[in-house]
């Protein structure tokens, strides 16, 4: 690297030393050169990214193919297809509640960080500037990865966005610094992913020992931004957020939220439709009966965000709305639920026919064909992997909004599994519940991570993704994130709240339609509230309001998909014990946040809860 080039950083030193190393060093100066370093040069048609590993010998991480529209890139171990939950440890001193570097290994973290940066000195490495969230906000960072791991620098690029070499402006002082070390989560980790965040005074280290990009190049920036956030009093939204136009020109913005899996990618698509273009709302999984509904057109959507939605304060005015941005340049879409040609027409004309070529996660795709959305790398003979990908750069989406938008609904989204009166289970909810700002913020913080998630590894049943939904890549204190969010809820009380369910209502296997026609119910009603007589409390208090009717284009929804107690196959007895397994778990999660650091009125919200209140009290607090 030429010694000019290092006068544009201002790093530690122990950084510089490795730029310093003598061995090869690129900063891209283009998309198109990631795409060659990706595939280990212009002329390949496949590219295997190994290392030698002391006591293994080589190991192949993964492997690329170079498809038509993109690049193919597989990992050997189905382990490696998805985020590990528990990869996150904190090395510094700092406050957290998170696990530490020491508490988990038995020993300091700092002999290993020196051994990570001796190894980065020997490697071929590429070194990449790029800025965390809006670049407006100028949170600088920095990845160094080795040579070969292309397509993770590239993943991180069409995430993040990247600055190229000839456009670095002098003194770029990054926030945080991503080191990429494959090998040593088999010489240390026993093969798990561990990303270690190390918090110094002016700048956040992140060692991603791992090449799937799920807990570093996307999470990993989040948790930057969450740290920045955490400090200065803001929120990073684990949301995705769409602009929509009705066929009647009415205008809403929707963000939703939720655990992974809960549906944030899947509400920026398109309604799918049958060939006769009929709705397949869901089929009853004891009946087999399947219900079908028309409409007539579906509404025009205006992407804003995917999955990380900005609440900065320079964004907030006077409407008492809450103002978002996207904290992303690309978007990191699952396709579990791409399952044919046909499932999500929108998304396979981006993706068979890009811009520019795609990197695809977890595909079967061969070298020079055309890579499919639909064709899912198996993680055992007739078991698709449930974590399929593609990174879609934003400005290869049509319609996108660049602008910080205000949002009129913050909905949230739940994987359900299906409730019978033979298996009851906490898959209670009906199509569309509105939800009071107090119980609005109990889901924040419980925060369910559902039914047969697809996008990490974890065990059957209910677990919390944690405060936010987006506390598994925040490295502070969770009770202060959890006062943030009520203090964000306070101050935008023009936004409204609703809960959505995905995959099952009650005996329906329903997939991710409740959304969509929950969204494209709620924009043709505008800005219109519900009246009392279209509204009654739940039998469960924590689903707030359920629906008395849902009409839309002239065509009503059956009302036991409003409320699920009403189908034959659940019936009242199963749906309270699918209430008591909701409100037991709500319990269970909501007492870890009883510290002397909550605010008082978070305290009252939850001992609300705790206390079984009624659907009133939990009103008359907020």
């Amino acid at each position: 690297m030429e010694n000019g080039i290092l006068d544009y950083f201002i790093l530690p030193d122990e950084v510089s030393d490795i730029l310093r190393s003598g061995r090869e060093i690129i900063i891209p100066e283009s998309r198109r050169e990631l795409l060659d370093l990706t595939i280990g040069g212009s002329g390949n048609d496949t590219f295997e990214v190994s290392y030698e590993v002391p006591g293994k010998g080589k190991v192949v991480e993964a492997t690329v193919a170079k498809c038509k529209n993109g690049f193919a890139v597989n990992y050997p171990e189905p382990y490696m297809r998805r985020r590990e939950p528990n990869c996150m440890v904190i090395a510094d001193d700092k406050d957290t509640d998170k696990v530490r570097y020491k508490d988990r290994f038995g020993e300091d973290f700092e002999p290993l960080r020196l051994e990570t940066f001796n190894w980065l000195k020997k490697q071929d490495l590429i070194v990449m500037p790029f800025m965390a969230g809006d670049e407006r906000l100028g949170y600088a960072s920095l990845v160094i990865a080795p040579k070969n791991a292309g397509f993770f620098v590239l993943a991180l690029a069409d995430i993040q966005g990247f600055i190229p070499k000839e456009k670095i402006s002098e003194n770029f002082k990054p926030c945080s610094i991503i080191f990429v070390a494959p090998p040593f989560r088999h010489t240390h980790f026993n093969g798990k992913q561990v990303v270690v965040h190390n918090r110094l005074e002016d700048m956040q280290e992140l060692f991603s020992y791992n090449l799937y990009p799920g807990p570093s190049a996307k999470k990993g920036v989040y948790s930057v931004l969450l740290d920045v956030g955490e400090k200065e009093g803001w929120i990073t939204a684990h949301a995705s957020t769409v602009r929509v136009i009705t066929p009647y020109d009415n205008i809403m913005t929707i963000m939703h939220e939720g655990a992974s899996g809960g549906g944030k990618s899947e509400m920026t698509e398109q309604l799918p439709r049958e060939l006769d273009g009929r709705i397949h709302f869901g089929t009853n999984i004891v009946t087999k009966e399947k219900f079908y509904m028309e409409l007539k057109e579906n509404s025009e959507l205006q992407p804003v965000t995917d999955d990380m939605a900005l609440c900065h304060p320079s964004y907030q005015d006077a409407s008492k709305r809450l103002v978002v941005k996207d904290a992303e340049n690309g978007w990191f879409i699952r396709l579990d639920h791409v399952t044919e040609y046909g499932s999500s027409p929108d998304l396979e004309k981006l993706c068979i026919h890009p811009k520019e070529p795609l990197l695809f996660l977890n595909i079967d795709g061969v070298p020079n064909s055309t890579c499919l959305i639909w064709e899912h790398i198996e993680d055992s003979p007739g078991k698709p992997c449930t974590n399929p990908r593609v990174i879609m750069p934003r400005e290869f989406i049509a319609n996108t909004v660049d602008d910080a938008v205000e949002v009129d609904i913050r909905s949230f989204g739940v994987r359900t599994p299906p409730c019978t009166k033979e298996n009851p289970s906490y898959g209670i909810l009906g199509v569309l519940h509105v939800l009071p700002p107090s119980i609005a913020w109990l889901w924040r913080l419980v925060a369910p991570r559902g039914y047969a998630n697809p996008s990490i590894i974890d065990t059957e049943g209910l677990s919390s993704e944690g405060v936010g939904s987006y506390w598994p890549f925040a490295t502070g204190k969770m009770v202060r994130h959890a006062n943030l969010i009520l203090e964000q809820i306070q101050n935008t009380p023009a936004t409204r709240y609703v809960l959505i369910p995905n995959q099952h209502i009650g005996a329906y296997k329903v997939g991710f339609m409740p959304q969509w026609i929950a969204r494209e119910y709620l924009s043709r009603r505008g800005g219109a509230k519900f009246r009392p007589d279209q509204l009654t409390e739940s039998k469960c208090p924590l689903l707030g309001y359920s629906l008395e009717s849902l009409k839309i284009d002239g065509e009503f929804m059956p009302k036991h998909f409003l409320q699920v107690h009403l189908q034959p196959e659940v019936g009242e007895e199963a749906f309270m014990k699918g209430a008591k397994i909701l409100t037991d778990f709500f319990k269970q999660e909501l007492k870890k946040y009883l510290t002397p650091d909550l605010s008082k009125l978070g305290r009252d919200i939850i001992e609300c809860c705790l206390d079984d209140g009624s659907f009133d009290d939990y009103i008359n607090i907020l």
